[in-house]
């Protein structure tokens, strides 16, 4: 079994999964980059907390921050904090059975403002799951997700601050769970092509304006349920 341990500030014991990249990284500086490739299955890429079983484990701090992704092989988990203004996020997965939880400054600690995200993934039964400036507004997010496999279970949650979230779906069995929140209007666009698809969409920024498109092309069941408020009390779907 081979072992990686990429420490920056902090040490942390070893987790039981095949290969291993462990990083706490606060310096808080200018213009950091980080590049991770791991082939195989059964890798994680995370951080101090990690070992804990800890599901927000990589911490990543700067002002800005490029960030760049290859995970390439099934049941593979990358866990990560980041907080980061003008962030760019690139994140490549080619397998099965994978894992992505990933939050972005809920603490809004530098504002989550300006920032690129690309998930891009082929492959079946992966889990992705993205929160971005819970605590805070994100400014002009650009956000795209490609996703082409079945069985694939993708969940956003963004605080809305005339944030764009694109996504792009081929496949039978996915689900998309989003929720936008916010002061701000926010556009959101689903390009789905597949069978049994399930939708749930809740767009709720308060007293503004919400766009949504949604073009979905497939055969047998469907379950959508699209929510629009910008105040008072959602019956539900």
């Amino acid at each position: 079994m081979k072992k990686i341990l990429l420490l920056l500030l902090l040490s942390a014991p070893l987790y039981s999964a095949d290969n291993e990249i462990f990083i706490d990284q606060s310096s808080g500086s200018s213009n950091s980059n980080f590049d991770f490739e791991q082939l195989g299955s059964g890798n994680i890429i995370g951080g101090a907390d990690a070992a804990a079983g800890s599901m927000t484990a990589l911490d990543l701090d700067g002002t800005v921050m490029n960030l760049n992704l290859d995970m390439i092989g099934d049941s593979n988990k990358f866990l990560g904090d980041i907080w980061a203004d003008n962030y760019t996020g690139n994140f490549v997965f080619d397998g099965n059975s994978n894992t992505f939880n990933m939050s972005t400054d809920e603490s809004n600690t530098f504002g989550a403002d300006g920032s690129n995200v690309n998930v891009q993934a082929t492959g079946n039964s992966n889990t992705f799951t993205l929160n971005h400036a819970m605590a805070a507004l994100a400014s002009t997010l650009d956000l795209d997700w490609i996703i082409n496999g079945s069985s694939n279970a993708i969940t956003a949650s963004i605080d809305v601050d005339a944030a764009t979230n694109y996504m792009d779906i081929d496949g039978s069995d996915n689900a998309v769970t989003y929720d936008g929140d916010g002061y701000a209007g926010g556009y959101f666009w689903l390009d789905h092509t597949g069978s049994n698809r399930t939708f749930n969409i809740q767009q709720k920024s308060t007293q503004d304006n919400d766009w949504l498109k949604i073009i979905s092309v497939g055969s047998t069941t469907s379950t959508v349920c699209v929510i629009q408020n910008d105040q008072g009390t959602s019956a539900g779907c």
